[in-house]
């Protein structure tokens, strides 16, 4: 029976969808226009406002000057999405900025991007919900100081949409993203109309504009430099090629031709009404009246179309934040293929959506969100910096392709390219140097440290894969197998694990008693379970985890051997929490992993109503043991595993590798191959992801004979540090999670100690 938590997941997220349905999630052109482009089209709403807001500084008359800026915007808009355009068909495998300036101008310069175009999604996500709070507020004035609490709730709203899948979101969020460009047509249209038997006057016309500043080159640049949030977004196409439908560089390019002309189009009209209808607009009107707002006021009236578009306005800017939902998922996957990020980014969730990524977005946009108050004005500085800085890298990057391959028509777009790098590189200087002290220093400083990040994720991953791939270990190279077998009782499961170490023909069995009971009764329980061949040992008084410790780094030992500490417990309940908190087991497998040459090698059997689950509960040699060695990857873990299961004497040996993607399996039996590991290697697919349903099969497949037991090997690396732990997907953890209460189920964790820096363990 279902758990309430994975109903819940299923009523939230949808079934389960299988990765083999990845090709029919992707987009067509329609609905990937506004599941790409509702952030750049969104901008339309505020991005005249900002630029008035600047410009009012000066006084009515700077005002004039809203026409030759939104035309010089429009250019910027123009050069960049052609620009992108050519990216778009050059790298159709997505990456955009990363991957442009990583491949042509280096790691450094394709971090640099990266970082930035990150911090540029998490703040248009932020940037989004805070504009539909404002939104919102103005349509219901008592909401004005309920801002974070609305924009939280948008949040969480558009991360559960994202988690239902690439196509839900997009079918969900066309609605409001093609209603708001008709209607801002519509709007735009009829207020021209309007002007030819003369403009109507806005109810801000005659609202009095004192300068406070001069009208100097500084806040023209500055002017600018805000109204240029039109062109956040549009590299959002450039990073998700891959979820258009086949062929996709081709499909993106249309598309990103068609966000182009609309974006600009209506840039420019709003831009254009609110300079002919006299709209003005100062700090204290922009949370009661948006220019937009007044625009539809003026040339609607307060009737149903102007509430219309006021409904239209707030949606589509709550759901621009999709932009970065779809895209900060897609470039974190591709960082972590390339090992800069941690691999769960990786992971694709039940809707086949990069689910962790969404996840972290939503946490980082709930964050600035609550840290800046809801401050839309607050926000855009850091909205611009990181945008053009991986607008400016990607040009540059393409500059340098086209030169270096020269490719059919290469001066051309080398041109196209280089006039691109130079407008956005300019628009990034100026943007750092007018918003600096507001708040663009931030993320000036927030880059390189990040990449530094980047840099020392990779490291990581790079040092862990050299160690795994020494090629140190060697197929067959198993010496003899010698067990301490540790008990704290002399239940169900001491006497299952008893039967278990018989059928392993030890080269030596040293029993230790660590319990709290009289010694004279344990000595008599341990004579009636295994005679009196082998004596019971007892360490002397102090923690029992020490002493057994102690106990098993004096065992002689030849390099190639195996000391299997073999622990039974008894389980009353199926309870996570009650297993962690056993005083002495828990804390001793924890301690012995980091013992060299030491396998741990737990026998849970769980108690119910008196009685033992799916075990005799006698010291009987078992009719059969089936070894099963879950690989993740072939390396030299798997390989001492292996060799440890050869060392068990099992009646059949088994690897199994669970295969959450079909294209893994080619190089993973290749790897097996060139290992020399004479173990034949099943793998088994896991269509929706979630390795628990095929893991537990393959082990039932087994334990479903009563008279079977299956010893289940685990490769465990181990690595130097706590918060290297973090970056690793801790599958040996999860398989023995999984398999805790399974009857007839002996988990053997296997240890594998990576060497620290200085070559030690």
């Amino acid at each position: 029976m279902a758990s309430v938590g994975s109903m819940l997941k299923r009523v939230l997220l949808g079934r389960q969808m299988e990765s083999a349905r990845l090709e029919h999630t992707l987009l067509p052109k329609v609905l990937a226009l506004p599941v790409f482009s509702s952030d750049p089209l969104s901008s339309v709403a505020y991005a005249t406002e900002e630029m008035m807001l600047v410009l009012v500084t000066a006084g009515a008359a700077a005002l004039s000057l809203m026409m030759p800026l939104a035309g010089v915007i429009v250019l910027v808009l123009a050069i960049v999405v052609t620009s992108y355009r050519q990216t778009v068909r050059a790298y159709p495998r997505g990456g955009g900025s990363y991957i442009v300036a990583r491949e042509n101008l280096g790691t450094v310069p394709g971090l640099v991007a990266a970082a930035a175009i990150l911090i540029g999604y998490v703040v248009t996500a932020a940037v989004s919900v805070t504009a539909g709070a404002i939104a919102v507020s103005s349509a219901a004035p008592g909401l004005a100081e309920q801002r974070v609490p609305v924009a939280l709730v948008f949040i969480v709203v558009i991360a559960l949409a994202n988690l239902r899948g690439v196509r839900e979101s997009g079918t969900l969020f066309a609605v409001p993203t093609y209603g708001f460009v008709v209607l801002v047509y519509v709007t735009i249209a009829s207020g021209l109309v309007r002007c030819l038997g003369g403009c109507p006057r806005a109810e801000t016309a005659d609202l009095p504009l004192e300068a406070g500043a001069g009208l100097s080159l500084f806040l023209i640049l500055r002017a600018a430099t805000q109204g240029a949030s039109a062109l956040t977004g549009v590299e959002a196409i450039a990073d998700g090629v891959q979820a258009f439908r086949r062929p996709q560089g081709r499909n993106a390019a249309a598309t990103l031709g068609i966000l182009g002309v609309m974006s600009a189009s209506l840039f420019i009209g709003v831009t254009a009404l609110a300079r002919l209808l006299q709209v003005r607009v100062t700090e204290e009107t922009v949370g009661s009246a948006s220019v937009l707002s007044q625009i539809g006021q003026t040339v609607f009236g307060r009737g149903i179309l102007f509430f219309v578009l006021q409904i239209f306005t707030a949606l589509i800017l709550i759901v621009a934040a999709n932009t970065a939902y779809q895209d900060f998922p897609r470039l974190s996957a591709i960082l972590a293929g390339d090992r800069f990020v941690p691999s769960q980014f990786r992971n694709r969730g039940d809707r086949l959506v990069f689910s962790n990524g969404v996840i972290v977005l939503s946490l980082l946009a709930a964050l600035l969100v609550w840290a800046f108050d809801a401050s839309l004005t607050s926000l855009i500085p850091l909205y611009l910096v990181g945008v053009f800085t991986a607008f400016t890298l990607s040009q540059a990057g393409m500059v340098r392709r086209w030169v270096s391959r020269k490719e059919p028509r290469w001066v051309r777009n080398a041109v196209i390219n280089a006039i691109g790098a130079t407008t956005t590189g300019i628009v990034l200087v100026v943007a750092i140097l007018t918003r600096f002290r507001e708040g663009a220093w931030m993320v000036v400083a927030a880059i390189p440290v990040i990449v530094l990040l980047f840099l020392g994720v990779k490291r990581h991953y790079d040092a862990v894969a050299r160690e795994l791939n020494r090629g140190t270990l060697r197929f067959g190279e198993t010496g003899r197998n010698h067990v301490v077998f540790v008990m704290t009782g002399f239940g169900a499961a001491t006497a299952e694990a008893l039967g278990y170490i018989r059928s392993l023909r030890p080269a030596s069995l040293e029993p230790l008693y660590v319990g709290r009971g009289p010694l004279e009764d344990a000595q008599a329980r341990w004579s009636e379970l295994a005679g009196d061949a082998v004596p019971l040992v007892v360490p002397g008084p102090g923690d029992p985890v020490d002493a057994v410790i102690h106990f098993v780094r004096g065992i002689p030992r030849a390099p190639e051997d195996f000391i299997t500490v073999v622990i039974p417990e008894l389980f009353r309940k199926r309870s996570l929490i009650s297993a962690l908190m056993m005083p002495v087991t828990f804390r001793l497998k924890v301690r012995l992993l980091r013992e060299p040459q030491v396998v741990i090698t737990d026998v849970p059997v769980l108690q119910e109503d008196g009685q033992p689950e799916g075990v005799a509960a006698r010291s009987l040699i078992p009719e059969r043991v089936e070894a099963l060695v879950f690989v993740a990857m072939p390396h030299d873990a798997a390989v001492r595993a292996v060799n440890y299961a050869v060392s068990l004497n099992a009646h059949e040996i088994r690897a199994v590798f669970l295969a959450t993607d079909p294209e893994e399996a080619p190089e993973v039996l290749r790897r097996w191959a060139e290992l020399g590991i004479d173990v034949r290697l099943e793998i088994v697919d896991a269509p929706f992801r979630d390795l628990g349903p095929p893991l537990l099969n393959e082990v039932r497949r087994v334990t479903a004979d009563a008279g079977t037991v299956a010893a289940v090997v685990i490769p465990e690396f181990l690595v130097t540090r706590w918060w290297h732990r973090l970056l690793h997907n801790n599958r040996a953890l999860f398989i023995k999670r999984q398999l805790l209460f399974e009857p007839r189920v002996i988990l053997s964790s296997v240890p594998y100690q990576l060497r620290r820096s200085d070559g030690s363990r």
